[in-house]
């Protein structure tokens, strides 16, 4: 096991893994986290302030995770991902390699993010998609490789994001196209 470095208040369930495997970083999760059985968090891991799990969750390696992030049941982080502050991955979410999720971002549950743009076909770099500031990601959508989802857009249930969403604007169906944002879904998430 790698070492890891827990800030006070954390309760780390029985049945829960913090530092796995063996990393020349240790794992480093803030004060107030709460980790629940059954997840697995690896070595070289860096985690803010008031994290809280579901159970069966996995966090890989080379990890950057703010503060006050919810990471459902389920929910699996590929290494080498970054994410923000005031994030809520819900239930079943799949966060793939070299994926970046900015501040203030809510995760429907089930959603899944894409970073292989030719799985096994080709050798190509990979690249997960990008959600800035604000976003909002509904169940069951799935993002391509690469696409960025713009400040406080929404994504809607089920939607295939293809391409790259403006802020400030909603994406429907599959392949997604874009609209205005209707009035009650304007402005920013208060995941705060």
């Amino acid at each position: 096991m790698t070492q890891s470095a827990l800030g006070d208040g954390c309760a780390i369930d029985d049945g829960a893994t913090i530092g796995y495997g063996e990393f020349d970083e240790p794992t480093r999760i803030g004060r107030d986290a709460t980790i629940r059985e059954g997840s697995i968090v690896y070595g070289d891991v860096t985690i803010g302030d008031g994290l809280a799990t579901g159970h069966d969750v996995l966090i890989r390696e080379g990890t950057t995770i703010g503060d006050d992030v919810l990471v459902g049941t389920k929910t699996v982080i590929d290494g080498q991902t970054t994410i923000g502050s005031h994030v809520s991955l819900q239930t079943n979410v799949y966060v793939p390699t070299r994926t970046t999720i900015e501040d203030n971002v809510f995760v429907g549950p089930g959603a899944v993010l894409t970073n292989d743009e030719y799985p096994v076909r080709t050798d190509d770099d990979l690249e997960g998609p990008t959600i800035r500031e604000g976003a909002s990601i509904g169940a069951n959508a799935t993002l391509l490789p690469g696409v960025t989802i713009g400040e406080n857009a929404f994504v809607a249930a089920g939607a295939v994001v293809t391409e790259d969403v403006p802020a400030d604007t909603l994406a429907v169906g599959a392949p997604a196209t874009t609209q205005p944002l209707p009035d009650p879904l304007e402005g920013p998430n208060d995941l705060a």
